[in-house]
């Protein structure tokens, strides 16, 4: 059982940076790691995730040059760094452990998710 515990989300203005944080209970080197959000009335989406070791990391479309995933499994815990925020970035996000994939995580299949954060954008 691994649990998870976001923070860093918060209100920013249109162009802004926030830096998200996921610490684990138990050892995340087990787990891919991954972002998820959620906007008002819409369904929840990939936004970013990060094989075991960092070898590799996958963004959703809509984020790729402005975020980027990190993790350090010392610490177990993952990162995720938001720049260049815009409006359409506002959600509740979620932090993911995936046994099983990374390139491929998605809802359905996650074993763990967090708590969520709200990160609000102001335009």
């Amino acid at each position: 059982q691994v649990q998870l515990v976001e923070s860093g989300g918060g209100l920013v203005q249109a162009g802004g940076s926030l830096r998200l944080s996921c610490a684990a209970s138990g050892r995340i080197s087990n787990y891919n790691m991954g972002w998820f959000r959620q906007a008002p009335g819409k369904e929840r989406e990939f936004v970013s995730a990060i094989t075991r070791y960092g070898g590799n990391r996958y963004y959703a479309d809509s984020v790729k040059g402005r975020f980027a995933i990190s993790r350090d499994n010392a610490k177990n815990t993952a990162y995720l760094q938001m720049n260049s925020l815009k409006a359409e970035d506002t959600a509740v996000y979620y932090c993911a452990a995936d046994r099983t994939t990374a390139q491929r995580m998605g809802v359905a299949a996650v074993d763990y998710w967090g708590q969520g954060t709200q990160v609000t954008v102001s335009s």
